[in-house]
């Protein structure tokens, strides 16, 4: 096994191990990539004060996110086709996350379904979901999540209109992915992924194949989905889709302080600050730095997680140094799955938590919860209101 010691060593197996189309759908954004690139950029802006003659025992990175207790406030993001990127790999990463004792998130557009999930790992996960206008799917597929016992609904709000990804459209992205040339000269080199996608059943998105009136095959997933996404989603519709759920609903997609005031006024669970990874509004700010006008129009009326760019614990860290409660990871997760499964998905955690306690140490802060701007040199630009 390779010495790993940073999420890099695991993306650059992921590289050499996984599809380039499913590689591409992980590791890109939408248009020229600029909010893609800058949500992990401005991170490095962002520099730690150094604090030293300080009692460093008996440190912990024990939180909470949502009521749920967790090793440290970092949860698994939800992640479209992660199953693609491994066989079975909505499975191996919902088992790791488990045993590292942090949530994990399945997605809408999951290859393993709700139900795989949920009989696989016997523990309580968080859904995401995706607003669609099929009013019958919609009701089903939030029952589903009910009776898998999921203790979170996390309400994905950027996605009502695709952006566009031009590494997706020029791969022809599918799952699963249809074989042309290019594709099978690229698979030939990927026989690692390609033995074990073999000996997997789940290879289509098991939450709606069999499950969508219409959509039986893959062929009929393609314009269904095309359709789908509901462009008139919007606070009535969240309303009734909190009333139709009845647990706790955390609301991701929020990057705007308007947008958040509202959230808290609506009495979100938790808000997710997210920019979709880059992967929605090309030229939007990077949730790092719309962080802090976040938290200064909410306080603490709601729960306050972020994603988009981090991959490291010391990206952690200053998440929350800057006012969030907890982060999510997306595409650090998957960087392990596809490099080694399930233990790939356990080691990046370990890597994670590993930097976010020495770090911790090293800024003279024994308890994650106690992480604050006093352990930061910010930017001014980053405290300065947008508009």
């Amino acid at each position: 096994m390779p010495v790993i010691t940073c999420i890099d060593d695991l993306k650059a197996i992921y590289r050499r191990r996984v599809p380039r189309m499913f590689y591409d759908y992980c590791e890109s954004g939408s248009y020229t990539e600029g909010t893609f690139r800058d949500n992990c950029s401005d991170f490095q802006r962002i520099k730690l004060r150094q604090r030293v003659a300080v009692d460093m025992t008996g440190r912990t990175t024990e939180s909470t996110m949502a009521g749920q207790r967790v090793a440290m406030p970092v949860a698994l993001a939800p992640v479209g086709m992660t199953g693609m990127q491994c066989a079975d790999g909505e499975i191996k990463a919902a088992r790791a996350a488990k045993a590292f004792g942090v949530p994990f998130t399945l997605s809408t557009m999951s290859i393993c379904s709700i139900e795989d999930v949920a009989q696989a790992t016997q523990a309580p996960f968080w859904f995401q979901l995706y607003v669609m206008r099929d009013q019958e799917f919609l009701e089903a597929i939030i029952e589903r999540a009910r009776r898998a016992n999921c203790s979170a609904l996390v309400l994905t709000l950027d996605l009502q209109i695709l952006g566009q990804r031009h590494k997706d459209l020029k791969n022809g992205l599918s799952a699963p992915p249809r074989l042309t040339l290019p594709v099978l000269l690229d698979l030939a080199t990927k026989w690692r992924w390609g033995i074990e996608m073999l000996q997997t059943r789940r290879r289509f998105f098991g939450n709606i194949v069999g499950h969508a009136k219409g959509v039986g095959d893959p062929s009929s997933l393609v314009a269904w989905t095309a359709e789908q996404f509901d462009p008139q989603l919007d606070w009535g519709k969240i309303a009734r889709i909190r009333d139709l759920w009845g647990g706790k609903l955390i609301l991701k997609g929020i990057n705007d302080p308007e947008d958040a005031r509202m959230a808290a006024d609506f009495g979100a669970d938790a808000i997710i600050v997210s920019n979709h990874g880059g992967r929605q509004l090309d030229g939007a700010v990077s949730s790092i730095r719309m962080l802090p006008e976040i938290v200064k129009a909410v306080g603490d009326r709601v729960e306050i997680h972020l994603d988009s760019g981090i991959r490291s614990g010391q990206d952690v860290l200053k998440a929350l140094a800057m006012g969030a409660h907890a982060t999510h990871i997306g595409r650090a997760f998957i960087y392990g799955l596809g490099a080694m499964g399930e233990a790939g998905v356990t080691r990046a955690l370990e890597v994670i938590q590993k930097e976010l306690d020495i770090t911790m140490a090293l800024c003279g802060e024994r308890d994650v919860k106690n992480l604050g701007r006093h352990n930061l040199l910010v930017p001014q630009d980053f405290l300065q209101p947008w508009g």
